[in-house]
C-alpha cells in the first residue's frame, strides 16, 4: 500500500510539473511549422499563385497559369481548392505537349486543363476523406472547368482518377493559402 501511494504521489508531482513547464510554454512555438513545397516554406497569408511562384517544382504551372491569362482569378479572394502538378507531373506529358500548351492559339486547351484541377470551395484532406466515406470510399468533386474528379483511398494516400481515367497521386496535402488550399499531385489530370 505504501508503494502504491509513493507511485500515486510521484505520478501527481510529475503531471503537476508537466503542466506547469506547458503552462510556460510560448503559444507561438506551438503553431504547427510551414509546409515545404518545392524547397519553399508555403505561407498561410500568400495566395495561391504567390505560394506557387516560390516552389521550384511548380515553375510549370505557373508559367501555365500566366499563359491562361488565370494570374488574376487565382489571385483572387476564392476560396480554391487547387491539385497543382508539378513539373515532374508536367514532364509526363507526350513531348511537346507543355509547349504547345502555352503559346496563344491553344489558350483555351490550356485553361480547360488548368481549371480541370480547381474546385470551388476550400476542401482539405478531411474534408475529402469524410466526403468519401460517406459516398462508398470515393468522393466526386466538381471542377470550376465543370467536369469531374474522383478521389478514392489507394494504399496509404489519395487518388485523383480524371475524366480520361488518368490517375493521379496527391503527394503533399493541406498546403494552406490565404484564398483556399493546395494539394500537390504528381501527374496532370484531363478534362
Amino acid at each position: 500500500m505504501k508503494k502504491f501511494l509513493m507511485l500515486a504521489t510521484v505520478g501527481a508531482l510529475s503531471l503537476s510539473y508537466a503542466g506547469a513547464a506547458l503552462a510556460q510554454m510560448d503559444h507561438a512555438a506551438m503553431k504547427p511549422a510551414s509546409v515545404m513545397v518545392g524547397g519553399a516554406a508555403m505561407s498561410a497569408s500568400k495566395t495561391i499563385v504567390e505560394n506557387a511562384a516560390n516552389s521550384k517544382d511548380h515553375t510549370t504551372l505557373v508559367a501555365a497559369v500566366k499563359a491562361a491569362g488565370l494570374v488574376d482569378t487565382l489571385s483572387g479572394a476564392g476560396p480554391f481548392t487547387v491539385f497543382a502538378p508539378t513539373n515532374a507531373a508536367f514532364a509526363k506529358l507526350p513531348a511537346g505537349t507543355v509547349e504547345t500548351l502555352v503559346k496563344p492559339e491553344s489558350k483555351a486547351t490550356l485553361t480547360k486543363i488548368l481549371t480541370y484541377h480547381v474546385v470551388a470551395g476550400r476542401l482539405t484532406a478531411a474534408d475529402i476523406a469524410a466526403n468519401a466515406k460517406a459516398h462508398g470510399g470515393k468522393a466526386t468533386l466538381t471542377t470550376v472547368q465543370g467536369e469531374t474528379l474522383t478521389v478514392s483511398k489507394a494504399g496509404m494516400g489519395w487518388a485523383i482518377t480524371d475524366a480520361k481515367g488518368g490517375k493521379s497521386m496527391i503527394t503533399i496535402a493541406d498546403v494552406p493559402q490565404s484564398n483556399g488550399v493546395i494539394h500537390v499531385v504528381d501527374t496532370v489530370l484531363m478534362p
